[in-house]
């Protein structure tokens, strides 16, 4: 069974810190690309950071120089460092595992991230 369970999130102050982890099970990790998307309330699901099989990363113009995404191939599992966080990065965030092959994808049920000002 093919499983994403998202962890880390919580209510932070703003410019506070927070460590996201998505932990995968049932999947060949190292053949998924990952990426954390976000969707705030009465917004549209965003792209936020994604990590390849390379690994390569490419981040929303958004979060540049204040994310960072990484991945533990050995522990099937993909971060979300948060840094500088601000009131407008408030939302639950999921992540997504792309199979490179088969370009079929699985989400996370999302973790919720609360930055107070």
């Amino acid at each position: 069974q093919v499983q994403l369970v998202e962890s880390g999130g919580g209510l932070v102050q703003a410019g506070g810190s927070l460590k996201l982890s998505c932990a995968a099970s049932g999947i060949i990790f190292g053949r998924y690309d990952m990426s954390w998307y976000r969707q705030a309330p009465g917004k549209k699901r965003e792209f936020v950071a994604r990590v390849t099989t390379d690994p390569s990363t490419n981040y929303a113009d958004f979060v540049k120089g204040r994310f960072t995404i990484s991945r533990d191939n050995t522990k099937n599992t993909v971060y979300l460092e948060m840094n500088s966080l601000q009131s407008e990065d408030t939302a639950v965030y999921y992540c997504r595992a792309m199979d490179i092959l088969l370009h079929t994808n699985v989400w996370g049920q999302g973790t919720q991230v609360t930055v107070s000002s």
